[in-house]
């Protein structure tokens, strides 16, 4: 069964070429334009197996999301990739104490980034 991927991110452009990318490489994509809707998402019951996200977005930026994922039931453990131009430490050391699983700087090989996917979700 193919893995789902909740990506966030208010660039479209983006959004869409990583989108199409991922799904090539066998996931299910579903997508969201702010932390904001990413957790309406969520609470209505999408159930990704991992989560990409930007940090700077409008809304509830990618900090912000991670912190509150964590907070929702069932999702304490889930797997969230940090997709960002961020190159600050302390940025990098926050989202990881937040939860965040990994860090990916952008621009982004899509290559490397289904390596890291397929490491968070070896059964992928």
């Amino acid at each position: 069964m193919a893995k789902t991927i909740l990506l966030v991110d208010d660039s479209q452009a983006r959004m869409l070429s990583l989108k199409s990318y991922l799904e090539t490489s066998g996931f299910v994509v579903e997508t969201a334009g702010d932390g904001t809707l990413a957790v309406n998402k969520l609470q209505a019951g999408a159930n990704p197996d991992l989560i990409i996200t930007d940090i700077n977005m409008p809304n509830m930026d990618g900090l912000e999301l991670i912190k509150n994922i964590k907070t929702l039931a069932g999702f304490r453990f889930k797997p969230i990739i940090v997709l960002s131009t961020e190159s600050e430490a302390a940025k990098r050391d926050e989202a990881k104490k937040l939860g965040a699983t990994g860090w990916v700087d952008k621009p982004v090989d899509a290559a490397s980034l289904v390596d890291v996917i397929k490491k968070l979700l070896p059964e992928a």
